[in-house]
């Protein structure tokens, strides 16, 4: 396969540095049984002579929207952007009225509703991205597993086929994987979607995943009973030992933690083996969106400023905090 390179400056940064070229979503496990549904999406999109973005101003839907929004941006698409009302603002069994254009395309991104099979959904009038129920076939027995594919993978997707060498939507990239980690299927159980999205953000060389150890700065709280004193030493020793030195300083380390059950153990594999690590940045990805998380205001007022700060700032710098 002939690689096209290109180049990308790093924002604070006076270093080039070379990326491969984004590999297609399209292609993996998770999206296989939605491909040609996405594609249709695309078409209608990039056809569109205005399009129409809503989303809830929530991590999820920010996450989401400014996929869509920097294709659009990338690509040169009219657009407009509305942020609808918080979840927590919503009282429950209820839903925030849309207005549906006529004079171009609208688009629903609805984070929390249910999950949906795409042969359900009906996209004549406007197009709804919601999460939709995919099967994946795992391992040489190729044993059938199934979960909900989330709306900011499914956007990442649409955003590449729309402009696949746009700046703006590669620096979003790494946030692919950023709306499989907000949702509760990790806490059950191993999640294939969210394993198969990361390792196809690190062999395109989006994100280095790397050990908890190697991280510059990580988001606290997120690791229950973690000894940060145990962790400082670790971090000033670690270059100097070699892998099963590493492994038995991780197992120590981890140890304290397996006693919570307030983390599921396959939360615990990614936060102490799997970070996520964009290159010229100190915070990895899941530290990233802890922050965000515990930054969001809780009044009504201020969320939909607050989310539009952040969805610009994630356009404009592809980091969520500071």
């Amino acid at each position: 396969m002939i690689f096209l390179q290109y180049w990308e400056r790093l924002k604070n940064k006076s270093q080039l540095v070379q990326l491969k070229p984004m590999n297609d979503l399209l292609a993996t496990a998770p999206f296989e049984d939605v491909r040609e549904y996405l594609q249709q999406i695309h078409q209608k999109i990039s056809s569109a002579s205005m399009v129409y973005l809503i989303a809830p101003s929530d991590l999820e839907g920010v996450l989401a929207l400014s996929n869509l929004e920097a294709s659009c941006v990338d690509s040169g698409i009219r657009y407009s952007r509305r942020l609808t009302k918080s979840k927590q603002h919503i009282p429950h069994g209820e839903k925030d009225e849309y207005e549906i254009k006529n004079d171009g395309l609208t688009i629903l991104i609805e984070p929390f509703e249910e999950t949906w099979n795409f042969s359900e959904i009906k996209n004549d009038d406007f197009i709804r991205i919601v999460p939709l129920s995919v099967s994946i076939r795992l391992g040489n027995s190729k044993s059938k597993r199934t979960g909900a594919l989330d709306v900011v993978s499914q956007c990442s997707a649409i955003a590449a086929m729309i402009s696949p060498n746009g700046s703006r939507v590669r620096r979003l990239r790494p946030f692919a994987v950023g709306g499989q980690w907000l949702r509760d299927s990790l806490d059950n159980t191993f999640d294939p979607i969210h394993s198969s999205i990361r390792d196809v953000l690190r062999d395109e060389g989006s994100v280095s995943v790397v050990c908890l150890p190697e991280v510059s700065v990580t988001s606290d709280g997120m690791i229950p009973n973690l000894s940060k004193t145990m962790l400082r030493r670790l971090k000033k020793r670690w270059d100097t030992m070699d892998y099963e030195s590493r492994t038995q300083a991780i197992g120590e380390l981890i140890l304290p933690t397996l006693v919570d059950n307030s983390i599921s153990t396959p939360r615990l594999e990614e936060l102490f083996w799997h970070r996520l690590v964009v290159g010229g940045q100190e915070m990895d990805i899941y530290s990233q969106i802890n922050e965000a998380k515990n930054q969001w205001p809780i009044d009504e007022n201020q969320t939909k400023s607050h989310s539009s700060i952040v969805l610009k700032s994630l356009i404009s710098k592809g980091t969520l905090v500071d």
